[in-house]
């Protein structure tokens, strides 16, 4: 058995066969590192999360779809992580899911996409674009196709109503308010 999955070529670009892909939670990773106390930084997770990636026959026409659940939240500190459940932050109890849904997905160059999309949290939403970098594409030992992709972007946590913070004596705050996302995903091919 080949472990090579199906692709195929568009515009010189490698492409997955055309279909959906869902994420493999075992072997994917949703991040995000902010500030803290302005010089260091604070690395977390989400441990629980769904979502696939559906891609056209015209890569145009591929889209995006994630549900994270926001008391998964992991910073490997459990007074913080519930700090960041109540209502100051995530408020989980009464917003207990974040999404992303596509709206349009661009090629920039080589494995590289734009894909832009509306994020909710606490039910506000708005427009975030991620750029995507298509890492391969294998088949596993038991015959299914496999996509492998990084995703990255920026957002102000502030726009999302998640602005508690704590100004400190020497200038600056304890939480900074960017906050970088990062994805890596492991999707398997739906029969």
């Amino acid at each position: 058995m080949s472990n090579a999955a199906p692709t195929r070529t568009l515009d010189g670009v490698t492409l997955p066969e055309a279909g959906t892909y869902n994420f493999d939670p075992s072997h994917s990773q949703v991040g995000f590192v902010v500030r803290h106390l302005v010089v260091a930084k604070v690395r977390g997770s989400f441990d629980s999360y769904t979502g696939s990636i559906t891609i056209g026959e015209d890569p145009a026409d591929s889209s995006v779809e994630v549900s994270i659940d926001t008391a998964s939240i992991n910073t490997r500190d459990e007074q913080r992580d519930g700090h960041l459940r109540n209502p100051d932050f995530f408020d989980t109890e009464n917003f207990p899911a974040m999404t992303y849904k596509s709206t349009s997905v661009k090629h920039e160059k080589g494995s590289r996409w734009l894909v832009d999309g509306e994020l909710t949290i606490k039910g506000v939403t708005r427009s975030v674009p991620l750029e995507v970098e298509l890492e391969g594409l294998t088949a596993d030992p038991w015959g299914n196709s496999r996509a492998v992709f990084s995703a990255s972007t920026q957002i102000d946590r502030d726009a999302f109503g998640l602005s508690w913070n704590q100004a400190l004596e020497t200038g600056g705050f304890l939480v900074g308010k960017d906050v970088k996302i990062e994805i890596e995903l492991e999707t398997i091919r739906q029969a």
